[in-house]
């Protein structure tokens, strides 16, 4: 709804992931609330299709790793990170996805495990990893690049836009580290992971798809034209038309 906000890369990130956690929340309703055990040998299974929207939120880290390019090498990033090649880059992102589903969906069931299984375990090990790691120098760079900025509201929208992609990231980690911990030890210790009668009794995935509900509430509580968007095109608030609050047009990072 807001021209300003769909020519920042950020922005298509926060959609992309706020996305992909609606659609977490529609197959939650099916795996999760349901008498249903969506597992590759159950007949009420969603064909892996609830997992991938899971899957998709790591997007989150592809959003962070944009930010650090955007800090730390800037005037590359201006000339060679566009909004067309970010869009090229989700789109991708989906697209490998669903064929990790076409793929599970085709193969016999004992090589869809095997081949799930390497390849979650891997990829929370990059992930766990590359996200502390960035995280921790995101943040150290971006304080001793603000620090030499002169005081103005540039530089605080910056420091709002940085300081939004840690936190994100680090509530990422709190809600997925449990099960991305139990999984690697159930399967390497070879027992059963799936102890709960569905996805909505085992307390580690619920925890885990919290995350699709703090993600997009920390984007519009921690980013001032998301919310004013959301305040005055979605909801529609009369007191703030009446103060002529506008959606401000930030130059974040991504204008550097």
């Amino acid at each position: 709804m807001n021209r300003s906000l769909r020519n920042e890369n950020r922005f298509m990130y926060m959609l992309s992931t706020c996305l992909s956690d609606f659609c977490t929340g529609v197959t939650y309703y099916y795996a999760g609330l349901m008498d249903v055990r969506d597992y590759y040998d159950s007949p009420t299974r969603s064909f892996y299709i609830a997992y991938i929207f899971l899957g998709l939120s790591f997007v989150i880290l592809v959003a962070q790793v944009d930010r650090y390019v955007a800090v730390s090498a800037p005037f590359i990033y201006s000339q060679r990170v566009t909004r067309n090649r970010t869009l090229l880059v989700i789109l991708v992102y989906w697209v490998y996805g669903f064929s990790i589903v076409a793929v599970n969906n085709l193969v016999p069931i004992g090589v869809a495990i095997r081949v799930s299984f390497f390849s979650v375990f891997v990829g929370n090990i990059f992930t766990v990893i590359i996200m502390i790691g960035l995280n921790v120098r995101l943040f150290f760079i971006a304080k001793f690049q603000l620090q030499r900025e002169p005081p103005s509201e540039e530089r605080d929208n910056k420091r709002a836009s940085i300081y939004l992609i840690v936190i994100v990231a680090v509530c990422f980690l709190i809600a997925w580290l449990p099960l991305f911990l139990s999984v690697a030890v159930c399967n390497f210790t070879g027992s059963s992971c799936y102890l709960f009668k569905n996805e909505g009794t085992d307390p580690l995935r619920i925890l885990a798809r919290l995350n699709a509900v703090t993600t997009p509430l920390l984007y519009i509580r921690g980013c001032t034209p998301l919310r004013s968007t959301v305040m005055i095109k979605v909801w529609r608030i009369p007191c703030c038309k009446s103060k002529g609050v506008k959606p401000q047009n930030m130059k974040t990072v991504d204008k550097m």
